[in-house]
Order: structure tokens, then sequence, then C-alpha cells
């Protein structure tokens, strides 16, 4: 095993171990057969427990490994910041925002996405020498293309969530 082959099983065991415990603590917190609205981020859980870590695995299904995680994150931090939003109780303070919402939740599926991204940028690095892309931002692979689609499927879920009741 060269160099990057181990940084590659090493982000992969994070990704993996970050999806276990983030699936673990939503099953805890949200059984999925107490309520039907928490079968699809049990299904989500699974793929990125499962599915995800064989798809960054090989290099011809990194893209769409890279694909699913990161719109699984931006699902998951829609769904769970509107969950904190209905469900919120309490005075407005950095202790109830960390403490009594999701945002912890949220942070550690960021982090899912960092490695996620690590693991595609590594794939696909030439050389250390590489220069980060200028003028491309929020086009793909990039990072601002990810909050593009964030933005984007936040104003879709809130006018439906507004205009479906």
């Amino acid at each position: 095993m060269n160099k990057k082959s181990i940084i590659k099983l090493t982000l992969i065991v994070g990704l993996f171990s970050l999806a276990l415990g983030g699936w673990l603590l939503h099953i805890r917190t949200h059984p999925p057969l107490m309520d039907s609205y928490n079968l699809l981020p049990f299904l989500s859980g699974i793929m990125s427990v499962i599915i995800l870590p064989l798809l960054f695995w090989f290099r011809p299904t990194i893209i769409l490994a890279y694909l699913i995680n990161g719109f699984l994150v931006i699902l998951g931090t829609i769904t769970m910041a509107h969950f904190s939003i209905v469900h919120f109780a309490g005075p407005i303070n950095l202790y109830t925002l960390l403490f009594y919402t999701t945002l912890p939740d949220i942070f550690l599926l960021w982090g899912k996405f960092c490695v996620g991204k690590a693991l595609f940028d590594l794939e696909f690095l030439k050389s250390d020498q590489d220069q980060v892309p200028k003028g491309r931002y929020f086009r793909y692979p990039n990072t601002g293309w990810w909050l593009v689609h964030l933005f984007a499927w936040s104003i879709v879920y809130a006018l439906g969530n507004l205009l479906w009741k």
C-alpha cells in the first residue's frame, strides 16, 4: 500500500465512523418504526454507512459517491434545521442553540461532507502542486456549487412547507 492508499483508507474509515455515529444517534432519538417520516433518514443512514464507503473505494464510482454524499448532507441539513425551528422552545441564546437544537448534528453532517470532499479531491489531485481553480467557485465540483444547491433546496423546501400545509 502506498501513502495515498493509506490516506484514502483512513478517510473512508472516518466517513464510515461519522455516518455510523450520526445514524445511531438518529435511531436512538427518532426510531424509524414510530413515525413514517423517520424512515427516510433511516434509509439515508444505511446508504451513508454501507453504500457510500464502497462507492468511495473504487475510482469509477467516486464522482457518484461525492454527489450522493453531498446531497444527503444538504437534505439532512435542511430537514434537521426545520425540525429544530418547529420544535424550538425557550429563549434564543447561544446555550439553547448549541444544546437544544440539531445544530451539533448538522455540524457532524458537514464533517461527513468534508471527508467526502477530501476523498474526491485526493483521487483527482494530479500532484501536490495543483492550484485551486480560479473564477469557477460556483461550478462543479467546487464548494460554491454545493452552497448554491443548499440555498436552492432550502428555498424549495421552505416554499413547499409554507404552501402545502
